[in-house]
């Protein structure tokens, strides 16, 4: 997916959080592990969000690999220490395609 594409899917993500009362921290953090797409707040926990779009949900959801669940898990982790966060946390995907938007909430390792 082009880097065009990537940034379109983002922005229709944050504007369906948005408009679900959540509130944005933080978009494509970099740091030496890799990158979060988005950081939200959300009840007082964060929510670090892989944003995934392809033209079909299950391409979308193809396209979160164990290996790049690993990865973002470190960068996550090393985000958490930056900041010196206690509280809870959790890792989520919003999979954007033609069907529409899901947000799955707390994915599993």
């Amino acid at each position: 997916m082009s880097r065009a594409k990537g940034t379109l899917a983002e922005e229709r993500g944050c504007e369906y959080l948005r408009r679900r009362g959540i509130r944005i921290i933080d978009r494509n953090v970099y740091n030496r592990f890799g990158e979060i797409d988005i950081i939200a707040l959300k009840e007082r926990v964060l929510h670090f969000i892989e944003v995934k779009s392809a033209q079909s949900y299950e391409q979308a959801v193809y396209n979160i690999t164990p290996a790049k669940l690993q990865k973002l898990n470190r960068a996550i982790q090393a985000y958490l220490q930056k900041i010196k966060w206690d509280g809870e946390y959790c890792i989520d995907a919003l999979i954007i395609s033609d069907e529409g938007i899901e947000w799955i909430e707390n994915t599993t390792l």
